[in-house]
């Protein structure tokens, strides 16, 4: 693989934005001549391969930019968001709804994209009166994602951005993005660390996760802070899956945020769960949520006094399956 060749064309390119300096623009990149981006801190050249855990190499490697409406209230708003899909991921959960770009095992060579493709795609959508853009799965990608972020700058755009990430940050790296993320849409997956081993691959979830938090709670406070039309400025939404037959590691995921977060954390809880065919010989995992599990779950959050966010219909599980063979995945 001759990858740093590539990113010398981009960085010469003449189609980046007249006036870029494009070599500056690309600097954020020589951090993955040594990856400790996320918490992994594989230290492997992404220059040169993709060995890392994720298996992401130093390109832009984004299966999908489109529009989305199924994201919370506050951040589709009535028009939609513009979501950035990275490929790849540095969790390995074994029931993930997007496999069909979080799975590492899969050679993503076509997902790769040049940053003036990327930025053309980002502000047709913009031009449509959409003004958010997310960030999903952005944790092994933040170099790439800030290049990204300064690139549609430069083309005189000023969305509020959203990182919708799993959590699975390195406090250091969320530092760095203080001042340019504006809404933080992080998951809160497990408090249980042998659950997070056995589904995820990450024994230390529930402490990685539990600094990242506190980092973006630094930088936002509490407070969801909304436009006038309803459609979140600033702040954090945190969402939570409840998983079949582990309604406990749930209990204490909400009880840590209510305890030593903040109760007026906005919550997002989620009944959507649904057992892909990689997981249908899976001892819990292989059917879908139970009503009861659910409503256990939702009952806790309202005891603790977390009176904000949104809890789903029961029903949701039909409604979240996306397909990435297609240009619009959610449709």
């Amino acid at each position: 693989m001759k990858l740093i060749d590539e990113i010398c064309e981009i960085k010469d390119s003449k189609k980046i934005t007249p006036g870029m300096n494009s070599g500056e623009l690309l600097k954020p990149l020589e951090i993955l001549k040594d990856c400790s981006v996320c918490p992994r801190e594989c230290h492997v050249n992404r220059w040169e391969s993709s060995n890392g855990i994720c298996r992401s190499d130093a390109s832009f490697n984004i299966a999908s930019i489109c529009i989305h409406k199924g994201e919370e209230p506050v951040i589709s708003g009535p028009q939609g968001i513009c979501n950035i899909f990275f490929t790849n991921c540095n969790l390995r959960c074994i029931y993930c709804q997007n496999h069909q770009i979080s799975d590492t095992g899969i050679h993503r060579a076509s997902f790769r994209m040049e940053l003036p493709d990327i930025v053309n795609a980002v502000t047709e959508i913009l031009d449509l009166g959409i003004n958010m853009v997310g960030f999903v799965s952005p944790s092994h990608f933040v170099p790439q994602m800030k290049i990204i972020i300064e690139a549609i700058k430069q083309k005189g755009y000023s969305p509020r951005w959203v990182y919708n990430t799993n959590a699975y940050d390195k406090a250091v790296t969320l530092r760095s993005l203080e001042g340019l993320i504006d809404v933080y849409l992080p998951d809160f997956k497990y408090m249980d660390s042998h659950l997070a081993a056995s589904l995820s691959g990450a024994e230390d979830y529930p402490e990685v996760a539990r600094e990242a938090l506190k980092e973006m709670y630094r930088q936002k406070g509490p407070v969801l802070h909304l436009s006038a039309d309803n459609t979140a400025e600033s702040g954090i939404v945190i969402r939570h899956l409840v998983l079949p037959g582990n309604v406990g590691n749930s209990l204490q995921v909400l009880r840590y945020i209510a305890g030593e977060i903040s109760l007026k954390m906005h919550i997002s809880l989620m009944s959507q769960y649904y057992p892909t065919a990689r997981v249908m010989d899976h001892p819990f995992l292989y059917r879908q949520l139970y009503r009861e599990e659910y409503l256990e779950v939702v009952n806790e959050m309202e005891k603790l006094g977390l009176e904000y966010g949104w809890v789903q219909d029961f029903e949701s599980a039909s409604h979240y399956r996306p397909d990435f063979k297609l240009n619009h995945p959610f449709e």
